[in-house]
């Protein structure tokens, strides 16, 4: 059929039968209604997985998750629970979720070439007795994303065979960092940093206190002046605060006077 951003496009599940049959028994019979002793083994050794979630307008996320093996809590046959809320605050996820409660999970593990796939509908909770079971490095995580159970599978390990996946040597590290690419994209250029480098070296989701307390950047101009308080680039207080330099005027000084600690 033609039509839409490709000149081919199949609309029906009997056009796929023709070209790639029928799954084989094995395919069918490897689907469990509940986790098994086996499938919870693979998630207690697993500490990655990737979370897909599609928002009641059909707009689709996958999310990675991932802590020391141990971290997704499986709770009986038919509930898991995944800790989250510590990352970048975007709540793709979480959003989408509140929306369809219906997700697919993945579950890896460094080194092995199948994969464990969950399916079931999801909830974010608050319960106490789950989060306190997931505090790690000393942070207990403010919400949990519940899973009822309703299809488990290992995923055969083609893809990762044909794809080489954990041989490193295949793969060269000539990429650019992200942080680099959110420069270049311009994403970074009204933010508080003045390089790639900078936001690079800062942990995600920094408060503003420690911002403030982040050793001056390569910019800063600071020249002592005996007779009285240093006088420091315009640049210094925009990072401080968290202003664009280029918006500040430096005509106007109670922008400065209000950043400066009283002496």
């Amino acid at each position: 059929m033609i039509g839409g951003p490709f000149q081919k496009i199949v609309t029906s599940e009997d056009r796929l039968r023709e070209v790639l049959g029928h799954p084989g028994e094995r395919a069918l019979l490897k689907e469990q209604p509940g986790l098994d002793e086996h499938c919870r083994a693979f998630i207690e050794r697993s500490p990655f997985l990737l979370l897909a979630t599609s928002g009641a307008s059909g707009r689709c996320d996958v999310s990675p998750k991932g802590d020391p093996p141990g971290f997704v809590l499986v709770l009986d046959e038919h509930r898991l629970a995944i800790p989250d809320g510590l990352g970048n605050k975007q709540l793709d996820g979480m959003r989408n979720i509140l929306e369809n409660p219906h997700v697919g999970l993945i579950f890896l593990i460094p080194g092995r070439e199948d994969t464990l796939r969950v399916n079931g509908r999801a909830w974010i909770v608050e319960d106490d007795e789950i989060l306190d079971r997931m505090v790690t490095s000393g942070k207990r995580p403010p919400f949990a994303i519940g899973v009822e159970v309703e299809e488990a599978f290992l995923h055969c390990p083609r893809a990762f065979m044909r794809s080489g996946l954990w041989d490193a040597s295949r793969f060269g590290d000539e990429l650019p960092s992200m942080a680099k690419v959110l420069w270049d994209q311009g994403a970074l250029r009204s933010s508080s940093f003045a390089s790639a480098e900078e936001y690079e070296r800062a942990p995600e989701g920094e408060p503003e206190d420690a911002v403030l307390a982040r050793p001056a950047p390569s910019w800063v101009d600071e020249d002592l002046d005996s007779a009285g308080p240093p006088r420091v680039c315009l640049r210094v207080f925009a990072h401080a605060l968290h202003l664009d330099p280029r918006v500040v005027d430096p005509e106007f000084p109670g922008q400065i006077a209000a950043a400066l600690p009283s002496r």
